[in-house]
């Protein structure tokens, strides 16, 4: 008895149903093994794991920017057992971009749950291009309208959109060069084959680190401590903040219960000393919300997006 009574307590407080007790913990990741999300993902599960005595299995379910892992769990079982490691893009931006063709609507058919991490975004260029300050390439770009260019991971990513925010509140012109994921686009902002890029500080800080990069900004005030002397991209076009985050979000019939047992074991987790040094040194900063605080912070910034994507135009590629 005292053996059942200990198994379902470390099920994360599922319905005390024998199909819900059969089933391990796990959060599903919608991108590749050793990227952001991944990174997250098990880092969470390892914590939560050491706080529980049961370790989720993180499951990468890969396809259409993250949907296909949102739309399984979306459609998955509501017992509490599953959660999607949900980002900033998927959850506030695919779903204001016209001509995105979605197989779910994150606002109804999920839950928040818990935010864990925050994601600087950092303003780079090429180390051996022309470019020392982040004003010398808002100055080239008044001088030359068109002809400074950035790289994005694609059309209506997060890099585009913050890209065509800067080129709004600075009052420039800049050409937005699409590519087929972070990676690619930080390769050709080395080569010099594009000026800049605004991105996951996750995406780049090795390259910053072994002086490929160039950080011209970072573009929120709290930033990291690893570059706390970048200068913040706020000051320099005053009301232009910027941050990426990575949460948990559930099926929408998980009940109340369930989500605010993932949200206390992930914030138990956030406090394992290993976990927030292995989280800053990619470049994010343990942060955590739970659902209330969350679920109006997806709001906040789904509205942000929307207005950002009706006003410089942008529709699906």
């Amino acid at each position: 008895m005292r053996r059942l009574l200990l198994l379902a307590g470390l099920c994360l407080a599922l319905p005390v149903t024998a199909s819900a007790q059969d089933r391990q913990p796990r959060i599903v990741s919608g991108f590749a093994p050793g990227g952001t999300s991944d990174l997250v993902s098990r880092l969470l599960a390892e914590g939560i794991g050491t706080a529980l005595g049961q370790r989720p299995v993180v499951e990468n379910r890969t396809g259409a920017n993250g949907f296909i892992a949102a739309e399984a769990v979306s459609r998955g079982p509501a017992d509490g057992s599953t959660v999607l490691q949900c980002a900033m893009g998927g959850m506030t931006i695919s779903p204001e971009l016209p001509g995105a063709v979605l197989p779910i609507d994150p606002g109804t058919d999920l839950v928040p749950v818990a935010n864990v991490a925050i994601s600087s975004y950092g303003v780079v260029t090429g180390a051996r291009g022309p470019y020392q300050t982040l004003a010398q390439v808002i100055a080239a770009a008044r001088a030359r309208p068109g002809t400074i260019s950035y790289g994005s991971a694609g059309v209506g990513s997060a890099q585009h959109l913050t890209g065509a925010r800067l080129a709004s509140m600075a009052g420039i012109d800049l050409v937005h060069v699409p590519y087929r994921g972070a990676a690619p686009a930080a390769l050709d902002v080395i080569a010099g084959r594009a000026d800049l890029m605004i991105t996951n500080l996750g995406d780049v800080v090795r390259q910053i680190q072994g002086g490929e990069l160039r950080l011209l900004a970072l573009a929120d005030r709290e930033g990291v401590p690893e570059f706390a002397q970048a200068p913040r991209l706020p000051d320099i076009v005053p009301g232009l903040e910027v941050v990426g985050w990575f949460g948990l979000c559930g099926p929408k019939n998980m009940s109340a219960e369930s989500a605010r047992q993932w949200a206390q074991a992930a914030e138990r987790a956030l406090t394992d000393a290993t976990i927030r040094r292995r989280m800053l040194e990619n470049g994010l900063t343990p942060s955590f919300e739970g659902p209330e605080a969350f679920a109006a912070r997806i709001a906040r910034e789904r509205a942000m997006w929307g207005e950002t994507i009706r006003r410089a135009n942008i529709r699906a590629g």
